[in-house]
């Protein structure tokens, strides 16, 4: 299992953009899918992205889709999540998570959570 820690949240404002990271520790940060979700206040966490193991296939919730882009670094055991023109709607509490298996699925249980970072994007 995959130890994650997330960082690079912050206060925005609307228009502008964040890069969040995600560091893993453990030898087989290359065998699992890495994703990021987020909860805002009085909502469920929900799916934002997905990556495959080796960077080669994604899969991005409606809403971020052609704001946010997610990468993988598996030299580093990085994952990132590289938000643009960020919306007020966008303020949450950001995830990264761990799936075993190759391509990220949103029906394979995540194994591995981080404790999240806040991002809070004003208007």
């Amino acid at each position: 299992q995959v130890q994650l820690v997330e960082s690079g949240g912050g206060l925005v404002q609307a228009g502008d953009s964040l890069r969040l990271s995600c560091a893993a520790s453990g030898r087989a940060f290359g065998r699992y899918a890495m994703g990021w979700f987020r909860q805002a206040p009085g909502k469920e966490r929900g799916f934002v992205a997905g990556i495959s193991r080796s960077g080669g296939s994604t899969d991005y919730a409606d809403s971020v889709k052609g704001r946010f882009t997610i990468s993988r670094d598996n030299a580093k055991n990085m994952v990132y999540l590289q938000m643009n023109n960020l919306k007020p709607e966008d303020t949450a509490v950001y995830y990264c998570a761990a799936q075993y298996a190759s391509s990220w699925s949103r029906v394979v249980r995540v194994e591995s959570w981080g404790q999240g970072t806040q991002v809070t994007v004003s208007s």
